[in-house]
């Protein structure tokens, strides 16, 4: 699989964690309000948006390891 190349903005990442804020564990989904309100680098960005992205859509275990990506971030 190849690498994205495109850079997120905060503004998109937000959105992604809106998106999915009913599938997220709420500690986490309250954790990243407060972490997306501080300048993040577009590495970070990115690696977020796509931690987040399609998450609805993970199984149980993939959702597993995308929380524990999305807790090694904070």
């Amino acid at each position: 699989m190849s690498k994205c190349t495109i850079d997120h903005s905060i503004d998109d990442v937000r959105k992604k964690l809106e998106e999915q804020r009913t599938f997220l564990p709420k500690a986490l989904y309250e954790k990243y309000l407060l972490f997306l309100n501080e300048q993040r680098d577009q590495a970070t960005l990115n690696e977020v948006f796509h931690l987040l992205k399609k998450y609805d859509l993970a199984s149980e275990e993939v959702r597993e390891e995308r929380n524990a990506g999305l807790r090694k971030l904070i």
